[in-house]
C-alpha cells in the first residue's frame, strides 16, 4: 500500500500542474502532425525477435519486418507477405508464392531465398517451429518468388505456425542476414516492414526511432491486426523509454509524448481526468502474469519445492500490486489458459485455490529437505508488472522460510541473464517474472509458457513427459471435444509439474492524446492506421 499512496501523492502533483520537481525531460512539444512520440512498456534491447522473446521487442519488429502471414482479429492467419498457397491433398507439400515487388529497406529484392532462411533461422527456437522441423522433408526456394516446404507427415496447423503473434516470431529478413545463428542476435536490423529503423538515432535505454518506408507495398485490404494493408500515416515514430511513472505522466499531459502504452493502475483516475487525453483497456483478452521458475537448478529442481510455492501464492496480492483495486481489471487464475475462452480449464490446479496455506508450504519445504539454500529473484525494477510482481513473491517467501537475494535489475538485463543455465553461485537464477498476451494462451500453439520439453522449452526448462504428451495429443485432435480433454490434461499435469505458477489475469489500460486517431484494440500496440490532427 505504501508504493501506491507515493504513487497518488505524485499523481495529484502532475495533476495540480506542480510537476516541476520531477525534472521532466525537456522533450519538445510534437508540433508536426507526422510524428507521433510513443512511450512503451520497456527499453528496447534490441529488434531480433527470433533470438529474443521479450515482448517488446516484437512490438518493435512487427514495425520493421513484415510476416509472410498474420493474425486478423478473429485468430485466422491470412497471407501478408504471400498471395496464397497450394497445399496437395495429402497434406505434405504446401506451395507459397510471394506477392511480386516487394522491397528490402536497402532496396533489395525479397526473393524465396530470404524466406527459406528466415524459417530456418526461426525453426529451432520456436514450439511449433520445431514441430514443422521434426516433421520437414525438405524446404526449397522454387524459383525467386516460390518457396516450398515437403513434409513427412501432415502438419494442418502450418498456416498458423507462419502468422501467429507470439515469440519467437517469424518475420522475414534478407538470407545474408538470416544465415546468424538462432542462438545468436543479428545485429543488422533490415526488414521490409513499413517502418525502417534508424540505428544511427538509437539511444540505449532513451530513444528508438522509425521512419515510413517509401518502397513498402501495403495489401489491398483493410488492415486487421497483423493481416491486410498496413498503411503508415505518421512518417516518423520515436519511442522514448520513461521507466518512471510520473515522468510519463508528465509527459502526455503536458503534449511531449502522444501516447503511453501501458500507464500504472494508479494514475489511470489522474488521466481520466484530463480532458485532452483518452484512456482505455488495451486489450480486452488480457494478460497472465507469470512466475517462471528454473527447473535445473536447486533449490526448485525439486518438485515439492515448487509445489509448496503454488499453496503460498496469493494471486490476489499480485493483481492488487499490479492493477490496484479495480476488481473489473483482474481476477484470480487457477489455470494456464486464457479465461472466457472455449477450452479455458481449472484442472489439476487445486492447489492455487481457496485460503492460502503458509504452512502447508513450510511442510513441503521441510520434506524436500530445503535448508535456507539462497532464492536468486531476478526483478526488471523498469517495468512496473514485473516490479509489483517481485515486491509481492519477495515478501511470500520470507513467510515460508525462503532465502531471498532480490536483484534489481533492468529488462534488458533480466532478459540476457534469463538465458543462463548456470548455478546462481557462477550468475545464475532461481526466479523471473513476466507476463503473456491472452491471445497467446487460448491453446498450445502460441503458447511458449506452456511447454515442458526441457532444454528446448522456455527460460525455468521444464521437462514432463506428461505434459508434452497432452500438447501433442491437442494438435492431433480430430474435434473440440478431444481438444478439451487435451487441455485439461495439460493443464493439470502443468500444474502437478509447476511449468511455471500464474499469478493471476489482467486488463491493462492505454493513453492518448485526444489529437491521435485510429488506434486499434489488439494485443499488441498496432502504428498503420494511427494519425494526429
Amino acid at each position: 500500500m505504501q508504493r501506491r499512496d507515493i504513487l497518488r501523492s505524485t499523481a495529484a502533483l502532475a495533476g495540480a500542474g506542480l510537476t516541476g520537481g520531477l525534472s521532466l525531460p525537456r522533450l519538445a512539444r510534437a508540433q508536426d502532425a507526422r510524428l507521433l512520440r510513443f512511450v512503451p512498456q520497456a527499453d528496447l534491447p534490441n529488434l531480433d525477435a527470433v533470438a529474443g522473446t521479450q515482448l517488446v521487442v516484437r512490438n518493435a519488429s512487427l514495425l520493421v519486418f513484415d510476416m509472410l502471414y498474420g493474425l486478423d482479429s478473429s485468430l485466422e492467419p491470412k497471407p501478408q507477405m504471400c498471395e496464397g498457397h497450394d497445399v496437395t491433398p495429402d497434406g505434405l507439400s504446401w506451395t507459397f508464392r510471394l506477392r511480386e515487388g516487394l522491397k528490402f529497406h536497402d532496396g533489395e529484392p525479397v526473393r524465396a531465398a530470404d524466406a527459406v532462411a528466415s524459417i530456418r533461422r526461426w525453426m529451432p527456437r520456436d514450439g511449433m517451429g520445431q514441430m514443422i522441423q521434426a516433421r520437414l522433408d525438405a524446404l526449397e526456394a522454387v524459383d525467386d518468388l516460390t518457396f516450398r516446404f515437403r513434409l513427412k507427415q501432415p502438419f494442418p496447423k502450418l498456416l498458423y505456425a507462419l502468422g501467429k503473434s507470439n515469440t519467437p516470431l517469424l518475420v522475414i529478413m534478407p538470407e545474408r542476414i538470416a544465415g546468424t545463428d538462432p542462438y545468436t542476435q543479428v545485429k543488422e536490423y533490415v526488414g521490409s516492414g513499413p517502418m525502417r529503423f534508424r540505428r544511427d538515432e538509437w539511444m540505449a535505454g532513451s530513444r528508438a526511432v522509425f521512419e515510413r518506408f517509401e518502397g513498402y507495398r501495403p495489401r489491398d485490404e483493410a488492415a486487421d491486426w497483423l493481416a491486410g494493408g498496413k498503411r503508415m500515416l505518421v512518417d516518423r515514430v520515436e519511442w522514448i523509454t520513461m521507466p518512471d511513472p510520473s515522468t510519463a505522466l508528465g509527459a502526455l499531459q503536458n503534449g511531449e509524448v502522444d501516447w503511453w502504452e501501458n500507464p500504472i493502475a494508479d494514475l489511470v483516475p489522474v488521466l481520466k481526468r484530463n480532458r485532452r487525453i483518452e484512456v482505455g483497456i488495451a486489450d480486452p483478452l488480457g494478460n497472465i502474469g507469470a512466475m517462471r521458475i528454473n527447473h535445473l537448478i536447486p533449490p526448485f529442481d525439486n518438485r515439492l519445492v515448487r509445489q509448496a510455492l503454488q499453496y503460498a501464492v496469493n494471486q490476489e496480492d499480485y493483481m492488487r500490486a499490479i492493477v490496484g483495486d479495480d476488481e473489473a481489471l483482474w481476477k484470480p487464475l487457477p489455470s494456464f489458459f486464457t479465461p472466457g475462452t472455449p477450452l479455458y480449464t481449472e484442472a489439476g490446479a487445486e492447489r492455487l485455490k481457496g485460503p492460502r496455506r503458509y504452512d502447508k508450504a513450510r511442510d513441503l519445504l521441510k520434506q524436500a529437505g530445503y535448508n535456507g539454500e539462497k532464492v536468486v529473484m531476478l526483478v526488471a525494477a523498469d517495468v512496473p508488472v514485473t516490479k509489483a510482481q517481485g515486491d509481492v513473491t519477495a515478501d511470500m517467501l520470507g513467510r515460508i522460510g525462503m532465502n531471498v537475494d532480490y536483484q534489481s535489475l533492468d529488462w534488458g538485463t533480466v532478459g540476457s541473464r534469463r538465458t543462463s543455465k548456470k548455478p546462481v553461485s557462477e550468475g545464475g537464477w532461481n526466479i523471473f517474472f513476466s507476463w503473456h498476451s491472452g491471445v497467446d494462451c487460448i491453446n498450445p500453439a502460441p503458447y511458449k509458457g506452456v511447454s515442458a520439453s526441457g532444454d528446448k522449452a522456455w527460460f525455468g526448462w521444464p521437462d514432463d513427459a506428461r505434459v508434452e504428451r497432452h500438447i501433442a495429443e491437442w494438435y492431433d485432435a480430430p474435434d473440440l471435444a478431444a481438444e478439451k480433454a487435451a487441455i485439461e490434461g495439460i493443464n493439470s499435469a502443468g500444474m502437478d509439474a509447476v511449468t511455471y505458477i500464474p499469478t493471476g489475469f489482467f486488463m491493462g489500460h492505454t493513453a492518448w492524446r485526444k489529437d491521435v486517431a485510429g488506434l486499434a484494440k489488439a494485443p499488441f500496440p498496432l502504428f498503420w492506421g494511427v494519425k494526429k490532427g
